[in-house]
């Protein structure tokens, strides 16, 4: 029974970028993103405690993803947009065993979700390959500030274009506010083409228009079959070794390692990073920059630098050099690291 869950984090416990950001995009919790648009106040996003007590709790589920809507004071504009976004790998869904061009073939998607608001809410699966389809369901009324369990059922269509490749597969879209330029006449639990004038039916905008409104979802499972079963919980390493396939966070802080390297020119110093695991494609460097935030410790010394760039690369290792700014002897062996700057670190990106 193992290995039935197709969302990877979906116990929401690996945080590599942070726990909390008011930007849009993967910002906190590893593979969930928020989307906006025409918002008055950046919604902020966070990885948060399940309360004890709760059901999520009580099934063993210790963290949810939380979006919380700022100050929106124009109202709920025509264009306004908070989505949460997972997006799922194209090979992970082909080789599921899923008969996606079945209409009598499922997969069942469950989720906890809570907010502080009581209203009901849209949420759909979208295809991405081919012509788009999507299959746009709602959770019902919700209670306010009260965990509850969404199952819905969905079948294949034949319209569905799965690759077996590193692309995107689908998206699942939470939207907690869609303008009415964005929504209309549209079927529920039905798949049908995509349209982006109608996501969805007409969303409710109390939640949206609530100042510091919350929204929170955690427990999300996507398995093959008619029948949701019980979370499969992970340990924290496997759902990190899951993550880093898209995300690695080498290293951050003070003085941390980031590869042995060496001067290949007196003021330009380079090393080579190797990945824990195999990342989907070849990732694009991310890391921060300012005035002395590297160095390279070599012959009793060091130098610092301010910046690094990738010079060469693939999905298992990365080739990274300072730029300018370091002095040194031409072939001499040294450390690169982070310097006294508590807000430095290198990482690695290829998300969907």
């Amino acid at each position: 029974l193992g290995n039935r869950n197709l969302i990877i984090n979906g116990a929401m416990q690996v945080a590599q970028r942070g726990t909390s950001s008011t930007s849009d995009s993967y910002q906190t919790v590893d593979r969930f993103r928020i989307a906006t648009n025409s918002v008055d106040e950046a919604p902020t996003q966070a990885q948060v405690d399940v309360t004890s007590g709760t059901e999520p709790f009580t099934k063993g589920l210790r963290k949810a993803f939380r979006i919380t809507n700022g100050n929106q004071t124009s109202g709920a504009g025509v264009v306004d947009t908070i989505h949460a976004i997972y997006t799922i790998e194209d090979q992970d869904l082909a080789n599921s065993g899923w008969n996606h061009k079945s209409s009598s073939s499922y997969i069942t998607l469950s989720f906890y979700v809570k907010s502080s608001v009581a209203q009901n809410f849209f949420f759909f699966l979208q295809s991405d390959n081919g012509s788009q389809f999507r299959y746009v369901m709602e959770t019902g009324s919700l209670s306010a500030d009260t965990w509850t369990k969404i199952t819905k059922t969905i079948p294949g269509n034949t319209n569905i274009v799965l690759n077996n490749d590193n692309g995107i597969g689908m998206y699942i879209v939470w939207p907690q506010f869609d303008g009415t330029d964005r929504t209309g006449t549209r079927p529920l639990n039905a798949w049908a083409a995509l349209d982006n004038t109608s996501r969805t039916p007409d969303q409710t905008s109390t939640w949206y228009t609530t100042d510091n409104a919350t929204w929170e979802i955690t427990g999300i499972q996507l398995e093959v079959g008619s029948v949701a079963t019980d979370f499969e919980h992970r340990s924290f390493g496997e759902e990190l070794s899951l993550c880093q396939r898209y995300y690695y966070k080498h290293c951050e802080g003070t003085d941390k390692d980031i590869c042995s390297g060496g001067y290949y020119r007196a003021d330009l110093s380079l090393g080579s990073v190797h990945f824990p695991v195999t990342m989907r494609s070849a990732p694009s460097l991310d890391h921060t920059t300012g005035t002395d935030y590297y160095r390279i410790y070599a012959n009793n010394t060091f130098d610092n630098f301010n910046n690094f760039q990738l010079v060469s690369g693939g999905v298992n290792s990365a080739a990274l050099d300072s730029l300018t700014g370091t002095s040194g002897t031409l072939g001499q062996a040294g450390r690169i690291a982070t310097a006294a700057n508590s807000a430095a670190y290198v990482a690695f990106n290829a998300e969907l």
